[in-house]
């Protein structure tokens, strides 16, 4: 919504729309960014390190840069979430990563290059206990490893 150059590059918006109980992301974290989450419209649950809160249409969910997190839909309908990343860039990672994923399942060297090149740690071995824990699914991800 408001690309990164627009901004002098302090800032970025990014609209998510997010599918009922859908997880947006593996546990990870940013070296370079803070995040924003603002619901407009639905539920989101988000694990901030070791807390669990559920943000509900006009919060406000901040995910400061170093800290381990991930977020979904907690409801049964569709969510859509204003990201807003400071400083800039990290938008240009959500359009490689749909590049990435616009073919299936990503390969897991061109993911694991694509976060290096963002300064982004992602822990894919965290969806099967997110999945079970929360009751949601990772649409569009690589399925969790078999148990």
């Amino acid at each position: 919504m408001i690309d990164g150059d627009d901004a002098g590059k302090r800032f970025a918006v990014v609209e998510h729309p997010m599918q009922p109980r859908a997880l947006a992301a593996p546990m990870h974290r940013h070296h370079r960014e803070d995040e924003y989450s603002f619901v407009l419209e639905g539920r989101i649950g988000a694990m901030l390190g070791d807390t669990v809160v559920i943000g509900n249409p006009g919060d406000l969910i901040f995910k400061p840069r170093e800290q381990w997190h991930t977020f979904w839909n907690a409801g049964d309908t569709p969510t859509r979430i204003l990201e807003i990343t400071s400083p800039a860039g990290f938008e240009n990672y959500f359009r490689e990563l749909e590049a990435e994923l616009s073919n299936g399942p990503p390969d897991p060297e061109r993911l694991a290059a694509l976060c290096a090149r963002y300064a982004l740690d992602m822990d894919m071995g965290s969806v099967p206990g997110l999945i079970q824990r929360f009751g949601i699914r990772f649409p569009g991800g690589p399925s969790p490893a078999p148990q």
